[in-house]
């Protein structure tokens, strides 16, 4: 990925927090046929002194847990906030007239080892988390468990779906959010940004030097 030095996402919390706020990912394999991509809501989990894995599951009938196998390198993109900035936002630009349109956004690019879980007990903890997670975020006052449903229909769903881990090795997070313009123009595009994608404003906000 190119990644001019401004735009390098060095803030650690900022990275969990893109990989946690934004769980979909695109899961890349090098398979028989070339590259193939999965997209899955994956569960981040970090580990003290090392980068921690990544957890999701498939369906048994996709063919991706027998094109790749255990040990396999691969690539996982989760992409966060994002948008077109018009040139009309940047006050220099009604002095000067040399802007340009661009298009902001935030991506992590997680590289690690795959590895498969074909057993009952890893999934159904996994699909129990990932469950819990998701359910809070909707803001039901009664969230939906497992348990909600009939056990011999959640075990025949279980068995449907395999477990997959990433062994992360490396991380690499960019956000281009105009880091390299005058704070003027970065907060002008803020403030238009903040009618209708207040998630790629608050986003760009959080890159103005920590005195303004």
């Amino acid at each position: 990925m190119y990644m001019p030095a401004h735009f390098d996402e060095s803030r650690p919390d900022e990275v969990v927090r893109l990989l946690r706020d934004y769980p979909l990912g695109a899961l890349v394999i090098t398979g028989p046929d070339g590259l193939d991509a999965n997209h899955l809501p994956f569960e981040y989990e970090p580990e003290p002194g090392g980068l921690g894995c990544l957890r999701a599951h498939i369906a048994r009938a996709n063919p991706l847990w027998q094109q790749a196998s255990d040990g396999d390198q691969v690539l996982v993109i989760f992409q966060g906030s994002q948008g077109y900035l018009s040139p009309n936002w940047y006050p220099s630009k009604h002095e000067t007239h040399r802007q340009v349109p661009t298009w902001n956004y935030q991506v992590v690019h997680v590289h690690g080892e795959l590895l498969f879980h074909d057993d009952e007990r890893y999934v159904r903890g996994l699909v129990a988390r990932l469950t819990r997670e998701h359910e809070q975020r909707t803001g039901e006052p009664r969230p939906w468990r497992m348990t909600d449903s009939d056990a011999d229909y959640i075990d025949g769903m279980l068995k449907a779906i395999v477990g997959i881990e990433i062994r992360i090795s490396r991380i690499v997070a960019k956000s281009k959010l105009s880091q390299n313009k005058e704070l003027r123009d970065r907060r002008g595009a803020v403030d238009a940004l903040q009618n209708h994608n207040e998630q790629l404003a608050k986003a760009m906000r959080d890159t103005f030097p920590s005195d303004d």
